[in-house]
Parts: structure tokens; C-alpha cells; sequence
């Protein structure tokens, strides 16, 4: 399978609802030397992680990309889209309670984006409020 491409397109984005397709994914972003993202639901809700460990230690992230996903985090947790206890990263990322398929696909291709230095679609995603 090839490696999802950046920015990746909603659809592309793995569900890891089950175990087996989680280690799937997880398996085959680590093979790739790729940050792992996948949705997976939970009940009604849906659930995004992210993993930067897959993708090896040549893969660097900026501290202002760190800055700008924790930024998002804290305006989606404001918002009440996603769970208080979601987390950041630096290195594993997963945003819980998330509405709809749709919007977590969303979210996952934007964090994705983000972990390889791309912030606009995180931006788009969670816009910035005044």
C-alpha cells in the first residue's frame, strides 16, 4: 500500500475502529517511516490519533508547529468538540469526542498536514476565534 500522501484527503485517512485494523495502520506506517493518523470510533462519537514515532527519528517537527497544534487543541477543547483530556502531543496526539466521521476525518487530515510542517489545513479546521 502507498504511503498517504500530504495534505491527505479525508477519505484516505485510515479507521482503526477495530484492533486489528489499528495495528494495520499503525504497522504500516511504521514500515513506511510515515507519522501515523486514523480515526476510530467510540460509541457515537469519534475518536483521531496521530503518532510521530512511526515516522523514525529523522523526522523533525518545529516547535511553532508544536505551538500551533496545542493552540488548536485549546480552542477545540474552548469550543467543547473535543474532550478535555485529548492531548497534544509532542509525540502522540488523539482528540476524543469528536462529532461525526466527517469532521474527525477533517481534523486527522489536518493534524497530519500539521506533523509534516503544513499548518494551513489546521488552520482552515480550527479557525482561529475573536
Amino acid at each position: 500500500m502507498q504511503p498517504l500522501p500530504t495534505p491527505c484527503p479525508s477519505g484516505l485517512v485510515p479507521d482503526a475502529t477495530d484492533v486489528d485494523a489499528f495495528n494495520a495502520a499503525y504497522r504500516r506506517a511504521k514500515q513506511q517511516h510515515r507519522v501515523f493518523v486514523a480515526v476510530e470510533e467510540q460509541g457515537r462519537r469519534w475518536t483521531v490519533k496521530a503518532d510521530t514515532l512511526t515516522a523514525g527519528p529523522d523526522h523533525t517537527i518545529v516547535d511553532s508547529t508544536y505551538d500551533a497544534i496545542r493552540a488548536a487543541v485549546i480552542r477545540l477543547i474552548r469550543s467543547r468538540q473535543i474532550r478535555a483530556d485529548s492531548s497534544a502531543g509532542p509525540i502522540y496526539f488523539v482528540l476524543y469526542d469528536v462529532e461525526s466521521e466527517q469532521r474527525a476525518r477533517d481534523l486527522a487530515t489536518a493534524l497530519h498536514s500539521a506533523l509534516y510542517g503544513d499548518l494551513d489545513p489546521l488552520t482552515r479546521a480550527v479557525p482561529e476565534t475573536s
